[in-house]
């Protein structure tokens, strides 16, 4: 990757086994095997040096390379890159991983597929396949087979299976590319089958898989492709096995150009839980909700007396210690390169809260195989004897802070609406004294925490306990039923975010300092708590003309990172973001006509 062309102008192919980023050329440039929590095969995405010498890299590319345009087939999350030259040949590269039903199963294996096709002209075509160990330590030992290439990863033997020419990948040789050609990416075992006929059978039927499955969303009016894609994303943001959704794919993104806050967020944050739920739910994508559920329910019950920590792994593993790695340069040459995120040792509060309300959707959706009863219902009393106890106690807050910890206003709420939930369980559940233990216990928060959050100097609902300074996340207290969007509190806080955190469409997350300085970027989700807000309080026209521009700050692919530059329109932070693509569907949901008015 050139330094001054690395953007997050990348696409997302996966399968919810293993996923990828293209770049707006088709390079491969991020892949982790055997998984997405894995070590980086291709790992350009976070190196300085030049596409033409970076290892951690499969690229095709035209001798003559001269423009390149790239979309998503419709519906799908398979990527069409055609190159041009400046003679005017043209290549087509379809990438994808397999996924559909097969057997009775979902097929989803640890494959990534290209296929290779000319188009127009004389195309002279330069491969380049450079799989790296260890996070760029060192390029794979490469073993020479009959029609394939074999290597040997940290965690897994790999083959490149091709009807190409061994040789001019190899050697990176420029050859004419006369005909149509495959690569199959996988596990280290025999393809029987001619590579490209087995690489168009797993396309087509790739295709009809992502194609019905849009097709059973429950989608809105309006804004349509903005929410399939966001869906999609989402769905490749999935781990199968487990049901865990990531935060993001990669690592160490910087969130702003000159900055250190480089995290790790290929990890499961609890935190995120309720939302993305949420999402699922008003999507009526069950079968992903049921997985990310199964996976919420197997942490709680490996937790100890009820304590949770802020994240896990992908698999549920608690430990996830952090280190930096020497041998990546990071994007654009920002470093540090971290792998593990320490943020699991943190006291996060609102963890307790964010677990009750996401699995509060056990005990209410009839369309779910495994309802919530009695025994859950007991597990989640232990998560709300936490919230009850904690709510006023410090901790790092919802933005991780690694230098302080203070008694922050969100996760008090989040504790605060962890036992409201366990009332309304209760009661849904016909146990009135242990509804009357969590509603006495709510009502008893409530007032404490309005109390020491609102300053009246301020006019608003501040970050803190008895503190001064305004947080993007009491935009969500309507959401979460804290407090109405009609209550002058909430009005005048939303007044005070406006004048302070807002920059033309964009929201920071705060913009006081913090362990490293005040944030440069605004953090994507935000914008789209305000978009709600406005919607709440009945600014709904104008909260549709901020969403719309929000939609414009997309990348070409139509997805977002965590982070933009409210200057140059830029993204930062880790990709794609999983709540960024949430925060879409949600204000989509919110803000569309309903078919009764487009019909």
């Amino acid at each position: 990757m050139n330094a001054k062309k690395a953007s997050l102008e990348l696409a997302v192919i996966g399968n919810g086994q293993v996923a990828g980023l293209l770049d707006s050329a088709g390079r491969l440039v991020w892949a982790c095997l055997p998984r997405p929590d894995s070590d980086p095969t291709m790992c350009a995405l976070l190196t300085r040096a030049g596409s033409e010498a970076a290892d951690g890299i499969f690229a095709i590319a035209l001798s003559d390379q001269a423009q390149q345009q790239q979309r998503y087939l419709r519906n799908t999350a398979i990527v069409e890159t055609r190159l041009t030259g400046a003679g005017g040949s043209e290549i087509r590269i379809i990438d994808f991983c397999p996924r559909f039903q097969q057997l009775g199963r979902m097929f989803r294996p640890m494959m990534f597929i290209r296929i290779v096709e000319p188009l127009h002209g004389r195309a002279h075509v330069r491969m380049r396949f450079k799989p790296s160990i260890d996070y760029g330590r060192r390029p794979a030992e490469i073993t020479v087979g009959n029609h394939h290439l074999s290597f040997a990863l940290v965690d897994q033997a790999c083959r490149l299976t091709t009807d190409a020419s061994l040789a001019a990948l190899l050697e990176e040789r420029v050859v004419v590319l006369d005909a149509p050609v495959a690569f199959l990416l996988g596990p280290d075992e025999s393809v029987e089958q001619q590579p490209l006929s087995l690489a168009h059978s797993f396309l087509d039927q790739t295709q009809h898989y992502w194609q019905e499955w849009v097709r059973s969303l429950a989608v809105p009016a309006d804004w349509q492709d903005a929410v399939i894609r966001s869906a999609i994303t989402l769905k490749l943001c999935t781990f199968d096995d487990s049901g865990a959704v990531l935060s993001a794919l990669t690592t160490s993104i910087p969130e702003a150009e000159h900055t250190v806050r480089n995290w790790d967020y290929r990890y499961c944050w609890l935190r995120d839980s309720y939302f993305v739920i949420q999402a699922l739910n008003r999507l009526g994508a069950t079968r992903t909700m049921e997985g990310f559920l199964r996976y919420i329910g197997n942490i709680v019950a490996q937790s100890t007396a009820g304590a949770l920590q802020p994240l896990y792994g992908i698999t549920g593993n608690p430990q996830l210690q952090e280190r930096i790695v020497t041998t990546l340069d990071g994007y654009r040459g920002i470093g540090p390169v971290r792998v593990g995120n320490a943020a699991f040792e943190q006291r996060q509060h609102d963890v307790y809260g964010a677990v009750i309300l996401a699995a509060s959707q056990n005990f209410y959706d009839a369309r779910l195989t495994a309802p919530g009863d009695i025994a859950l219902f007991t597990q989640l009393e232990e998560l709300g004897r936490h919230a009850a106890e904690l709510f006023e106690q410090p901790d790092a807050g919802p933005w991780e802070y690694r230098g302080q910890e203070q008694v922050h206003t969100y996760p008090a709420v989040m504790c605060w609406a962890g036992c409201d939930r366990l009332a309304r369980i209760a009661r849904h559940l016909q146990l009135p004294e242990r509804a009357q233990f969590w509603r006495e216990h709510a009502d008893a928060m409530r007032p404490r925490i309005l109390q020491r959050a609102w300053n009246p100097r301020r006019n608003a609902i501040v970050d803190r306990f008895d503190g001064d300074q305004l947080d993007a996340t009491a935009l969500l207290l309507p959401e979460l039923g804290f407090l109405p969007a009609s209550d002058e509190r909430f009005v005048a806080t939303l007044a005070a975010i406006e004048r302070e955190l807002r920059v033309g469409d964009l929201v920071f997350r705060y913009r006081h300092d913090d362990d490293f300085g005040s944030p440069a970027n605004a953090f994507t989700i935000c914008s789209f708590w305000y978009v709600n807000a406005l919607a709440a309080v009945g600014r709904t026209d104008e909260a549709r003309a901020v969403f719309e521009r929000l939609l414009g700050r997309r990348n070409a692919l139509g997805l977002f990172s965590e982070d933009i530059d409210p200057v140059s329109g830029e993204h930062w932070g880790n990709y794609p973001q999983t709540y960024s693509m949430v925060g879409i569907i949600f204000s989509a949901l919110r803000l569309s006509r309903s078919w009764d008015e487009i019909l």
